[in-house]
């Protein structure tokens, strides 16, 4: 089995950035997935933060149109690319209207997925 990556703590600043615009969004849940705040509706993340990353979760149809500007691939374990799961370009991050668009996307997606049980989780194998 590979080692664990070691997972870099998110720096206050972020934190609160991601606090600021989630405050827009009482609906959604807030909790941490990976020791990182992320917001979820339905049971099902939506964004969050990984490291100093901002990452939103975004159905296939718009994935290449968020990679051509400028989003990567989150990779908890590295050389493994999230499916579903892109960073949000820092400069996204810093602008507000810019970030309620991604957010405002990433939720949307959410809310179309099956709604998850609390305490529900993927069972392996």
């Amino acid at each position: 089995m590979p080692d664990m990556p070691k997972f870099t703590k998110s720096s206050p600043e972020i934190i609160a950035r991601f606090a600021a615009v989630m405050d827009r969004y009482p609906e959604v849940e807030r909790r941490k997935m990976f020791g990182y705040p992320a917001a979820f509706v339905g049971g099902n993340l939506a964004t969050g933060l990984f490291a100093e990353h901002w990452t939103v979760r975004l159905p296939e149809a718009e994935r290449a149109a968020a990679l051509a500007g400028g989003a990567v691939p989150l990779e908890v374990m590295p050389g493994k690319p999230s499916n579903s799961s892109l960073i949000v370009p820092p400069a996204v991050v810093a602008d507000d209207r810019a970030i309620g668009a991604w957010v405002e996307k990433a939720l949307a997606h959410a809310r179309t997925l099956p709604p998850k049980e609390p305490g529900a989780r993927k069972k392996k194998g």
